[in-house]
């Protein structure tokens, strides 16, 4: 025959989501290719699900609560009007948007029918790329800051004034540059084999595909080493100024102050870059599905949460902020 014909096939899938599943195959083989996704997620778990439905409902809930009060205060509190807090400002808002992911989770812990088409997939992947990369060019842009806020008091403002904004909008083009190169990785050669993924991220949906999976995994090691490796090795040279700066203050308390400034972001690098490593710098070899849905899940939702409780609990300017706003917007007391 001349070219292809284009057919239908009808598949069904067993266990607990049987349902009808038409694709699109080319005449020229016997091989389906993939135009929707099966995110098994947490389905074997039983009654459980209803547990994290709500656990994770809460969280989705109280992570833009979280953050929409750290904006506001620094909005309207002159105090924390420098580029620090404008650099936490924008870390807020880009972790609240990283949930982008977790509606479809919520449906899918309720739901029978956990299929996810083409184009929702690799719009959501898009987005929380772009904006999980612009979070470790932020925590590293924020390392420097702490560094010039320490090693050079004087001239921070005449340093750093003048770039915070460049520097924030060259995170963000840097990384949803970086999240065009992971979707065309990911998504320009069809999918060929199973369309069911334990969790919703980069390295499951590669395996999908029908060819140049070791390829696609090394670029994607090394994009990993660009976005985690290289802020952190940045964080580590600014702390190594840091501590070397407040060793050099002749006062106890001064230390303390100094070293005080920095707890929070420390925090932070710690919790951040410690799952991010966990889930994309290990060799595909140590992949394991069950504990890789639990890191997933554990970046993906948890850490935006404790980002701005760590910030909040933690940083003495944002909790004295805080009670300023209150005290002010406060309703006053009848007799």
């Amino acid at each position: 025959m001349l070219g292809t014909k284009e057919r239908f096939k009808g598949r069904r899938t067993g266990g607990n989501h049987a349902q009808v599943k038409w694709v699109i195959a080319s005449g020229s083989g016997n091989q389906s290719m993939i135009t929707e996704f099966i995110l098994i997620g947490f389905s074997n778990l039983g009654d459980l699900q209803i547990l994290l439905f709500f656990i994770f409902l809460l969280v989705y809930l109280t992570t833009p609560m979280a953050s929409a009060t750290i904006m506001t205060i620094i909005l309207l509190d002159q105090a924390l009007d420098t580029p620090m807090y404008f650099f936490l400002f924008v870390l807020s808002c880009s972790e609240t948007c990283t949930l982008v992911i977790v509606p479809k989770m919520l449906t899918n812990l309720l739901s029978t029918t956990r299929t996810t088409f083409f184009p929702g997939c690799a719009a959501q992947l898009y987005f929380f790329v772009g904006l999980a990369c612009t979070n470790c060019f932020l925590i590293a842009v924020m390392g420097y800051n702490h560094y010039v806020a320490i090693y050079n008091p004087l001239n921070y403002t005449v340093i750093i004034s003048p770039t915070h904004i460049l520097l924030v909008l060259a995170s963000s083009i840097c990384s949803f540059l970086i999240s065009v190169v992971v979707n065309i990785l990911v998504f320009t050669v069809p999918f060929c084999a199973s369309n069911r993924i334990n969790h919703f991220d980069i390295s499951p949906v590669i395996k999908l595909g029908r060819t140049d999976i070791n390829i696609k995994e090394m670029v994607m090691f090394l994009l990993s080493i660009l976005v985690l490796l290289v802020p952190f090795v940045l964080i580590f040279i600014s702390y190594v100024f840091i501590v070397s700066t407040i060793l050099k203050i002749s006062s106890v308390e001064g230390q303390h102050k100094a070293f005080a400034t920095c707890v929070s972001h420390l925090t932070v690098v710690i919790v951040h870059y410690g799952c991010a490593s966990f889930i994309y710098l290990r060799p595909t070899s140590l992949y394991f599905s069950n504990k890789d849905r639990l890191g997933a899940v554990t970046y993906m939702v948890i850490t935006p949460l404790l980002k701005p409780l760590v910030y909040t609990l933690r940083n003495k300017e944002v909790k004295t902020a805080l009670r300023n706003v209150l005290s002010r917007y406060s309703f006053p007391k009848t007799a």
